[in-house]
């Protein structure tokens, strides 16, 4: 039987690549305190959880994890729950899994160290650590705020928000948007260049709010000049979660100016009926939408755009429903993320119920999307001849049938700028290419979200 070795940890991260940053850091520092990170459970002396707790699937999959982990939990181990979830429900987390040891928030997550100390102390469980006040960015004990993937990083530029959408709990979690020093970030975009990261990807809950408090103006537009200065070798430079209304002349120049930054923009604009998004207490100008992205386009001609709708909004009717079908229609977005509403209590919302019956959201979840797949096949089969730059991450391998014809062939498998990792489509290219490399591809094949093709010459290691 193989028993619990000292000072080693098992982290599971659940959520969106901003947890996986806040995991990131956590694993950072208890490696510095001479922690080992263990990819079995039972071989670890902690057991960390980094729990997502934005919509009620997510809170679902947190509770099953947490419920294996304690469930399966040998004496000697300590198990703790952090992150969204425990932030907001600690005391029910507790109650729904006997047999945590500590609750640790998202406000605090660089304390992490003193609550595996105070739990190997003997301290008696649960120990909560669920400080109210939002402190972070000011206290990250020297962490690399990022989270590399390959040749990929995702690097935090701001936590918390302060916009007022009536659906989302995210202030109630992450408190108001507090975005981190411009020199911390620029320093740590020095790091990932000397580690050989080839794209950086800025995130927070709002990149177009990043330096509000700090007194910016164009915050984020000063932000990119300055990372394009201070890591020149970094070849991609990708922004997500842009906030409509607030994308503006000066980042478009920007993004135009400077040939590291991506043309892609990632801005969720949730629903294109101005009474659905007065309810959401979301931006709903959708003219200015429509000439915002009019202008992008003619300043990027390349520009590959990605936004998220929710369907089944308490209110939403059919009228505004197909205003949204045709909204999709005529703006043609390249990428389309589409969520069914999520009741969540404690949101500006919840007065409104969730009066729309599922079945319905369901069919209009799936019609939003049956429109959509056309549109993304006919972005894709647009770029068929084309030579685009890819990141390579993986390889792959066709499946083998009988004969020499039919033999199984490696395939590398990667991104190119119009696909941020996870979310978007990838590009599918004959013969092994070397992972973590940018390598051009001439483009022979669309499908609904992916591309095909064969390397240029001389970047192949093997056909």
């Amino acid at each position: 039987m193989k028993t619990i070795s000292s000072k080693t940890f098992h982290l599971v991260s659940l959520g969106c690549a901003k947890n996986t940053v806040d995991s990131d850091s956590m694993a950072q520092l208890l490696s510095r305190e001479g922690y080992r990170p263990v990819e079995t459970p039972r071989q670890a002396e902690v057991l960390i959880v980094n729990t997502c707790g934005f919509i009620e699937p997510a809170r679902d999959e947190s509770l099953q994890v947490l419920r294996r982990l304690a469930s399966q939990k040998r004496k000697g181990q300590v198990l703790i729950a952090a992150g969204c979830l425990t932030q907001r429900y600690g005391a029910e987390v507790l109650r729904q899994v006997p047999g945590i040891d500590g609750v640790l928030g998202t406000r605090r997550w660089m304390d992490v160290l003193e609550l595996v100390r105070n739990l190997r102390d003997g301290h008696p469980a649960p120990l909560y650590h669920l400080p109210e006040v939002p402190t972070v960015g000011s206290d990250e004990r020297n962490t690399l705020r990022a989270a590399v993937q390959g040749g990929s990083a995702y690097l935090k530029i701001a936590d918390g928000c302060r916009r007022p959408c009536a659906f989302c709990a995210i202030p109630l979690i992450k408190g108001t948007a507090v975005s981190r020093p411009p020199e911390v970030i620029l320093q740590e975009a020095r790091l990932l260049q000397d580690r050989g990261v080839r794209e950086i990807i800025l995130i927070a809950q709002d990149t177009t709010d990043y330096g509000y408090d700090l007194g910016m103006k164009d915050g984020l537009a000063q932000l990119l000049e300055g990372l394009v200065d201070a890591a020149p070798e970094v070849d991609w430079w990708r922004v997500m979660y842009a906030y409509p209304g607030y994308v503006t002349d000066r980042l478009v120049e920007v993004m135009a100016t400077h040939k590291q930054i991506l043309p892609y923009l990632d801005m969720p604009l949730q629903h294109a009926h101005p009474d659905v998004l007065r309810r959401m207490r979301r931006p709903a100008n959708i003219d200015w939408v429509y000439r915002t992205l009019e202008k992008m386009r003619a300043t990027l001609p390349d520009l590959a755009l990605r936004t998220t709708f929710i369907v089944g909004y308490p209110g939403e009717g059919e009228e505004e429903f197909q205003t949204l079908l045709d909204f999709v229609s005529a703006i043609r977005f390249d990428h389309v993320g589409a969520f069914r509403f999520s009741f969540e209590p404690g949101t500006a919302s919840e007065p409104l119920g969730d009066p729309v019956p599922p079945e319905v959201k369901a069919e209009r979840w799936e019609r939003l999307m049956a429109l959509q797949q056309p549109i993304s096949l006919e972005k894709n089969q647009s770029f068929i001849g084309r030579c685009l730059d890819v990141l390579i991450e993986g390889h792959g391998k066709t499946t083998g049938g009988r004969g020499v014809a039919h033999r199984s062939q490696t395939l590398s498998l990667g991104r190119s700028y119009r696909d941020a990792p996870e979310i978007d489509g990838m590009v599918i290219v004959e013969g092994e290419l070397p992972i973590g490399q940018i390598v051009p591809v001439r483009i022979t094949g669309a499908m609904h979200y992916d591309l095909s093709g064969v390397a240029a010459s001389g970047n192949l290691i093997s056909l």
